[in-house]
């Protein structure tokens, strides 16, 4: 018997128990729909952790920020000396932080590993006019999340231009009717310099953000050059001279595995660093954590599908011993008996999983589409549930090989049978 006639004989004999294949069938299809749904809703909350760490920044860069003193109760602690050379930065609360200063920045640059550095500068505008007068407040993002900005419409800030990108939410209130009409038009940013004199700058919206979590498109976010020229005004007009100072500096290094030694040589040197897997690495972990706990659940229901396979086909085997005996009489091999039956139960396998996972897509596409309007529309580019063909397809292949190790021990029964002894069975 030929490979054919064994597969057209396997569906032949599958589907004659129709009721007892149907229950088996629907046993698998409950643990690969669950497996399905899993699977996507890891696939989906995966895709967009990895399009909110592209948000956060470079994923080869440390975040630096000069180490913040804290109060220590030990008695041996007195008040900390006055540094008339450390540079603080104004937060306009009548109080400041600590920043970086130009010899903070050189340190970070001469260390081994680091590649480059952008110091990132404190900038608080005045606000923000849009071309019909209209006057917002405004909190500018830094100019190191750019690379990382899902756009909706426009491209990020030229380095060296007078430029910014909005994100989605500012469109209709800054006067454009839409993301495209907003790209090429221009805003007014108003700085105050230390005098009280207002100064605007005019600039153009080079693109349009689209939120997300990691929040780096609340606020626009301005090019390295303007955010430069903004400070610079900021701290003119005054009677003495502000020291040079930045809120934090990107450091990019050459080997991110070395991020720790790297990390460990800035806090020797009273200063922070923080790179995108610290700040997600156990968010995406407790993400992976559900989605195996949730996976769990459906092996479980996979392993007990097995059962019902091997019930099933040990069912058919003890109605089927006449049959058995009649085909071994006839010459077929015992090899040939245990594909048989091994193929009626990778079929049932096959059943199950395949309308399984094709419900599963669709039941999660629909739900997904449906939260993606409404509770979860405050989290644009979030689909709960995104299927991956070959994620979905090894699904597909790994019930149909519990389904043929399950069957293994009836195929293995089958194939042993002595034919004469087969065809006295009553």
């Amino acid at each position: 018997m030929k490979l054919v006639d064994l597969l057209r004989s396997a569906v032949s004999n599958t589907l004659r128990a129709k009721v007892r294949t149907s229950l088996t069938v629907i046993a698998i299809f409950i643990g690969a729909f669950t497996l399905t749904l899993t699977s996507g809703v890891g696939t989906g909350v995966n895709r967009y952790i990895d399009d909110t760490v592209a948000g956060f920044g470079d994923a080869d860069a440390i975040f630096v920020q000069k180490s913040q003193p804290m109060a220590n109760p030990s008695d041996d602690d007195g008040p900390r000396e006055y540094d008339p050379e450390s540079a603080e930065i104004e937060t306009g609360f009548g109080m400041s932080f600590a920043g970086l200063s130009a010899e903070d920045i050189e340190t970070i640059r001469a260390i081994d590993g680091v590649e480059w550095v952008a110091p990132m500068y404190n900038v608080t505008p005045t606000y923000l006019a849009n071309e019909a007068g209209d006057r917002f407040e405004l909190s500018l993002g830094a100019p190191a999340d750019a690379a990382g900005l899902q756009m909706v419409a426009g491209e990020i800030p030229a380095a060296d231009a007078d430029e910014v990108v909005v994100p989605d939410s500012w469109v209709e209130d800054l006067g454009f009717s839409s993301a495209e009409d907003a790209v090429g038009g221009t805003v007014e940013i108003v700085m105050t310099d230390m005098a009280g004199k207002d100064r605007p700058f005019e600039v153009t919206v080079s693109g349009v953000t689209q939120a997300n979590l990691a929040g780096t498109a609340v606020n626009p976010v301005p090019s390295t050059g303007l955010q430069k020229k903004l400070y610079e005004y900021q701290v003119s007009g005054g009677a003495r001279e502000v020291p040079e100072s930045y809120m934090m500096a990107v450091a990019n290094v050459e080997d991110v595995s070395r991020a720790g030694e790297i990390k460990a040589q800035l806090a020797d040197e009273q200063m922070i660093g923080v790179t995108v897997e610290d700040q997600l690495g156990m968010f995406k972990a407790v993400i992976n954590g559900i989605v195996w706990i949730l996976n769990s659940f459906a092996i479980i229901a996979l392993v007990a599908a097995g059962f019902g396979i091997v019930n099933t086909l040990m069912m058919s085997v003890q109605e089927r011993t006449r049959e058995i005996g009649l085909m071994k009489a006839m010459g077929m091999s015992g090899g040939r008996v245990f594909g048989l039956f091994s193929l009626e139960a990778v079929f049932i396998g096959f059943l199950g999983s395949a309308i399984g996972a094709a419900a599963g897509i669709a039941v999660g596409s629909t739900v997904s589409r449906v939260l993606s309007d409404g509770l979860l529309s405050g989290l644009p580019g979030l689909s709960l549930f995104a299927f991956d063909p070959g994620k979905v397809a090894l699904i597909v292949l790994a019930v149909m090989a519990i389904a043929f190790l399950a069957g293994t021990v009836p195929a293995v029964r089958a194939a042993r049978k002595d034919p004469i002894t087969a065809l006295r069975y009553e």
